[in-house]
């Protein structure tokens, strides 16, 4: 398998990686974790790694970036192209998975596989900027287990996404705030920052897109705090997207069902 080694000033090793000289004071900066899932992303894994560079160029100012790129079972060329363009690089993990397992169990298997407590998840297609995890991240506060993307909130942003998932989005939202003791303004964003110790103990039920909502009424019902920060969500510009309309609406539904149930529950037994 041939390896592409990029050069230092385009690559994604940190600054804090670097061994100082005898005498010099050791840079440290705080590590924080990217996780990318990939199914079927070969047209878009090229664009994929100019967008991490110009993230990486900005992040590595304050912290120590290192990439958890995971293959979710594809049946295209992925693999090797993303073993081909991130394989050489010190701070990249790369996971293959036998079967696809859904963007919810994805990126619960990087967080499993990252070794720092901040860790963050990106669309693989970068509907939203890489760089606005620059905004995410500080905002990880003590107390906080999940920041959470929100391009509906009223200081976000829309760009030429189909009216059809922007309704079925938004409507989503609006019954998932009904339901849910969070009243966020977005729930089934992928572009997040997870605290690693708090995510470790959920377990989904649902290993695709209805996991991303799911997450946050399990992180709910642990009694985690989740906040949200405005960010810009754009349209996909290399491959197609994977979501199945009709069987993500219904999820919903049935999700949201389950929660009131729950919600119920607690009530009944106070």
């Amino acid at each position: 398998m041939r390896s592409l080694t990029l050069a230092p000033e385009q690559g994604f090793r940190s600054l804090a990686t670097a061994v100082a000289e005898p005498g010099d004071a050791v840079l440290r900066k705080l590590a924080i974790s990217i996780v990318v899932p990939c199914f079927n992303e070969e047209p878009a894994l090229l664009s994929l790694r100019e967008r991490l560079r110009g993230m990486n160029a900005l992040l590595s100012v304050k912290y120590d970036v290192r990439l958890v790129l995971i293959d979710d079972g594809s049946t295209d060329n992925t693999w090797l192209l993303m073993s081909d363009l991130f394989g050489a690089e010190p701070n990249c993990k790369l996971v293959r998975q036998p079967k696809n397992l859904g963007v919810a169990a994805t990126i619960l298997n990087g967080i499993r596989a990252a070794d720092t407590e901040i860790v963050c998840s990106i669309d693989s297609d970068c509907t939203y900027d890489p760089r606005e995890l620059g905004k995410l991240v500080p905002m990880l506060t003590s107390g906080v287990d999940l920041v959470t993307g929100s391009p509906y909130h009223p200081l976000g942003e829309v760009h030429d996404v189909p009216r059809w998932r922007l309704a079925l989005s938004k409507t989503a939202s609006s019954l998932y705030r009904r339901v849910l003791r969070h009243k966020l303004y977005t729930y089934t964003s992928c572009f997040r920052v997870y605290r690693r110790s708090a995510i470790l103990k959920v377990d989904l039920k649902s290993g695709g897109f209805l996991g991303i909502a799911e997450l946050i009424g399990k992180l709910e019902s642990q009694g985690s705090n989740i906040v949200e920060c405005p960010t810009t969500l754009g349209v996909r510009a290399q491959g197609t997207s994977k979501m199945k309309v009709a069987r993500v609406l219904l999820g919903h539904l049935y999700l949201l069902s389950q929660l009131l149930a729950a919600r119920g529950q607690k009530r009944l037994f106070r």
